[in-house]
């Protein structure tokens, strides 16, 4: 018997290019991730994480961010400065 099974799967190339930018320098590959998903999955009996929809005020302000709308650009020196070095 076999200590591996394969899953295929098909995701869109950009948003697989996004989660290999973000696992690259936690030190993962997309198989380890999927792994640790998968073990979570097992572990908690469920998915690892909450599935819903966003409210009314959360869907206009990710909206807003999307498009760029009542978005501050700053730097972390400067939210340090502003919120102090907590």
């Amino acid at each position: 018997m076999s200590k591996t099974a394969v899953i295929n799967t098909r995701v869109e190339p950009a948003i697989k290019k996004s989660v290999e930018a973000v696992l690259r320098p936690l030190g993962l590959t997309t198989t380890e991730a999927v792994n640790l998903f998968f073990h979570q999955v097992v572990l908690r009996r469920g998915l690892p994480f909450e599935v819903s929809h966003p409210n009314a005020a959360t869907s206009k302000a990710l909206q807003n961010v999307m498009a760029g709308k009542n978005v501050r650009r700053t730097s972390l020196d400067a939210l340090k400065r502003e919120f102090g070095d907590a």
